[in-house]
């Protein structure tokens, strides 16, 4: 450009010296516009120049980007055919858990049907006791414990004080009880005898322990005799042992002086009822 610059100035003396003023000055105007172009062409350029160097800068900021992204894809992509596996197996293991639910909520029901027999059963049992001893009597109590249809007698509806003799009341109240017994072949009775803390001295037997089973004995002969197989009768005694109220009167005494009567399903026709139940489960019935 200086070189440029030089010979315009040259050429301008040397024809300042061979020219007019006239052709001088329009040499000098067009050596002016000259100039003007050179200035112009010059800016055009730098912002050439800077805009070359912003667009490699973007290119490069574009290439680096482009590879982290292919970078990213491929780890991606590996990760995707890792959580294919996952899900797969996930899903096979959320279909066993399924399954087992499924059918543990098959046996539970099951079960809650064999326990809803069970109970249909015992009401209907507490029913049909109600309906033939009847409650007439406040010394006589048929209800349900623990899932276990009982009858409690008082004493002085079976028995003599110290005896274990049966009264003649006794056995009208019994052959009852026998009735309901004998309709229910499946069901076993376990005769129950409790007394009060009084110690028994009449010498025959040890003590009170004794005489209440002497007495639930008393009770299963007396059903036997009435027509009640011996296979389902059991004979128990509590003695004084499981007081109803503190013996501290007579009148709490004689609460405690009593005899249970349990109406009992069988226990291995009630697991064998269940056991029915999970075969049939288990066959798809």
């Amino acid at each position: 450009m200086k070189r440029i610059l030089l010979l315009s100035a040259s050429a301008l003396l040397l024809l300042s010296s061979c020219v007019s003023k006239k052709d001088f000055a329009a040499l000098e105007l067009k050596q002016q516009e000259t100039q003007d172009l050179l200035n112009s062409a010059t800016v055009k350029l730098n912002s050439c120049l800077a805009e070359e160097a912003a667009s490699a800068a973007r290119i490069k900021e574009l290439r680096d980007r482009l590879a982290d992204l292919r970078t990213d894809n491929l780890a991606l992509i590996e990760s995707t055919k890792d959580m294919t596996v996952l899900t797969a197996q996930g899903a096979k293991n959320v279909e066993k858990s399924l399954e087992s639910l499924k059918e543990k909520d098959l046996k539970i029901s099951r079960l809650q049907d064999a326990l809803t027999k069970k109970d249909s059963v015992t009401l209907a049992l507490v029913t049909s006791l109600k309906k033939e001893v009847g409650l007439n009597d406040d010394d006589i109590e048929i209800n349900v414990e623990k899932s276990v249809v009982f009858i409690s007698l008082s004493d002085k509806l079976l028995f003599q004080s110290g005896s274990y003799y049966i009264s003649t009341r006794a056995n009208e109240i019994l052959g009852k009880v026998a009735t309901v017994i004998n309709s229910k072949p499946n069901f076993e009775a376990m005769v129950e005898g409790h007394t009060d803390n009084v110690p028994y001295k009449s010498g025959v037997l040890i003590d009170n322990w004794d005489l209440s089973v002497k007495r639930s004995t008393a009770i299963v002969r007396a059903l036997q005799d009435l027509g009640v197989k011996p296979e389902q009768l059991i004979a128990a005694g509590r003695g004084d042992h499981l007081p109803l109220v503190t013996n501290d009167s007579p009148t709490n005494r004689a609460i405690n002086r009593r005899t249970k009567i349990y109406i009992l399903p069988k226990i291995d026709q009630f697991y064998e009822m269940i056991e029915t139940e999970m075969k049939n489960l288990s066959n798809g019935n």
